[in-house]
């Protein structure tokens, strides 16, 4: 298991936790080990359910449980999930959602299910190399998100995820058709202007999906109607524009960095920000109740401070996500296609919802 590092360092290297392990004796045996607990390796089994899936399941659970009962447990995770006590976590709903947090996932460490996950595609036009970075999520700490590139859309999706947005959502989606221009500094520091951009740029986006809607009705309608009068060209027009969108997403792609502060009034788990950055674009975060109960997609901005590093305005929370690169190196994670990348994407979101 590889552990993001304690809330808020983001910059920090990622932690790892071995699970279980396999002594392979001789040919078709062998001993399967537990590695969870603080009691040391006990026996467990490992399943292969189908092509890129396999579960664990520990056989002798007691090897988990604490002698000072769950409340050692609970401050034992404590100490190596947040690196510190509760008694030093002044919020209450954040010590409320850290609670949930450990009853939930207690509850399956006898029994485990893994998916493969691949690793982006990448492709010249992209903004930055797409990959794994470990993001802020206020109280609920530190989350592993993939951004990958999509067109004109870049998605983060949430690989491990938390009481309110489950994993295999798509946490941010950023619009590259859409870029923001920030005010000067000084007028930045003012919410009210930023979010008075944020908005405008939010109704032009509304007008243009109507705009591109009516558009696509009005060509099926005429398509119903003359099917034999379809334009051999249309295909052509169609990729003319992407091309056009891919070329302007490329020019954006190293401008020169401006400096950059958090408006007042907007929380960060980090004040470690950059104060430099080198584009902005208009994006939509999605935010839920506990238990993924009325989830709504609501405007943000995203920045782009480095090849290595981003982060996310949330307006209607008032609250900033930092996102800093994993720089494990995975062995084999590349997908053999596009095709491919774009499945697993659907097949983790279904699971979560």
């Amino acid at each position: 298991m590889y552990l993001p590092p304690h809330d808020p360092h983001v910059d920090d290297p990622m932690r790892f936790k071995p699970l279980f392990r396999i002594h392979l004796m001789e040919r078709k045996c062998a001993t399967v080990e537990c590695m969870y607990g603080h009691k040391g390796p006990h026996n467990g089994h490992i399943q292969i359910v189908k092509k890129d899936e396999f579960s664990t399941k520990c056989n002798q659970t007691d090897h988990h449980r604490m002698s000072g009962g769950r409340q050692e447990e609970f401050r034992t995770w404590l100490r190596e999930e947040w690196g510190r006590t509760l008694e030093d976590i002044f919020h209450e709903h954040m010590q409320e959602l850290i609670l949930m947090k450990f009853i939930y996932t207690s509850q399956y460490d006898n029994c485990l299910t893994y998916r493969r996950i691949y690793l982006p595609p990448s492709s010249p036009d992209d903004l930055i190399r797409p990959g794994l970075f470990k993001g802020t999520y206020g109280s609920h700490g530190l989350e592993i998100v993939m951004l990958s590139f999509h067109g004109k859309k870049a998605k983060g999706t949430k690989i491990t995820g938390d009481p309110n947005i489950p994993a295999g959502q798509q946490t941010v989606e950023i619009d590259l058709a859409h870029p923001l221009q920030l005010p000067d500094i000084e007028n930045l520091r003012d919410f009210s202007e930023l979010s008075r951009l944020v908005l405008e740029v939010q109704e032009q986006v509304r007008r243009e999906e109507q705009e591109q809607e009516q558009q696509e009705e009005e060509h099926s309608q005429q398509a119903a109607s003359q099917p034999a009068a379809t334009p051999l060209g249309a295909e052509g027009v169609e990729g003319e524009e992407t091309a056009a969108g891919a070329e302007g997403t490329t020019q954006n792609k190293a401008p020169a960095s401006q400096p950059f502060v958090l408006p007042m009034g907007v929380i960060s788990r980090n004040e470690d920000y950059p104060r430099t950055c080198r584009i902005c674009f208009y994006g939509t975060g999605l935010i839920a109740g506990h238990g993924f109960t009325s989830p709504e997609r609501t405007p943000g901005v995203f920045v782009l401070f480095d090849d290595d590093r981003f982060g996310f305005i949330w307006l209607e929370l008032k609250s900033f996500s930092l996102y800093s690169r994993i720089k494990v190196s995975f062995q084999n994670a590349e997908a053999p296609s596009r095709e491919a990348f774009d499945e697993m994407l659907k097949n983790i979101q279904s699971l979560a919802t």
